[in-house]
């Protein structure tokens, strides 16, 4: 099977605008997903994968991910944390082959949201599950878990919905990241603050899965379900505090101007 080179990929699949994203950019991508997805991207342009069928792999990650967890278990939490890192690995490739074949499409950006929304929120309703300690579509640990969810998916649609304002508005749908910055210098300093703790981060997919993973191993060794369901309670007040701190920092920001 012919393909490019890893050294063609690089260069045409991770020009310097992609390396120097910050705010489009998982800062673990940042630090070694993107030194290991040529490889995964070289594997999948020996095998004449589309781009769009990178990105259904790297959905199905995810959503795997969260079935998985939800079952308990030390190993389940392992395997989910495995497949989370995969998750992290293909959401590159596909960018990166799409940049390679020049294959880029509005399908293939709007399944790649989706694939956020659908694993981080698989993630949560995962661990509602794992947190109740059996499988039953009752019980509070399970609500819990379903609203952490749609909490986490109102805070991601809150950023997606600057781009469909701007757009409906006439305004050009990028920003530059000092527009990010609030107007107000009590809102700057609690945005800076925020960005120093990283606590809006635990609703994430990779992080997440290493605290399920780190919970799971706490409850093996004590016994029982605490850990995992203070991660759960966590990530619920976590997601609904973000939900209001988040419409308020972009409204006062100059995003929607």
């Amino acid at each position: 099977m012919s393909g490019p080179s890893l050294a063609e990929l690089r260069e045409k699949g991770q020009p310097q605008w992609v390396l120097d994203r910050v705010n489009d950019e998982h800062w673990l991508g940042r630090l070694y997903g993107r030194k290991l997805s040529p490889y995964a991207t070289w594997v999948f342009a020996r095998l004449g994968w589309s781009p769009n069928a990178v990105t259904l792999a790297f959905i199905a990650c995810g959503v795997a991910a969260g079935v998985v967890i939800a079952f308990g278990g030390l190993a389940t939490a392992v395997a989910g944390a495995v497949l989370v890192q995969l998750y992290l690995i293909f959401d590159c490739s596909d960018g990166e082959l799409a940049r390679w074949t020049g294959r880029k499409s509005a399908a293939g950006v709007y399944l790649d949201l989706i694939g956020h929304y659908l694993g981080e929120s698989a993630l949560l309703v995962g661990l509602g599950f794992r947190a109740q300690g059996h499988l039953t579509v009752a019980g509070g640990y399970v609500s819990a878990g379903l609203a952490a969810a749609l909490l986490a998916m109102l805070v991601k649609a809150e950023t997606d919905n600057v781009v469909v304002a701007r757009v409906k508005s006439g305004l050009a749908a990028g920003h530059e990241d000092e527009a990010l910055a609030p107007r107000s210098s009590g809102l700057a300093l609690a945005r800076k603050l925020a960005s120093v703790l990283k606590v809006h981060r635990i609703t994430q997919a990779v992080e997440i899965s290493v605290l399920i993973l780190l919970a799971a191993i706490i409850d093996t060794a004590a016994g029982g379900l605490t850990a995992t369901r203070v991660l759960l309670l966590a990530c619920l007040v976590v997601a609904a505090l973000m939900v209001l701190a988040h419409l308020v920092a972009i409204v006062a920001s100059r995003r929607l101007r």
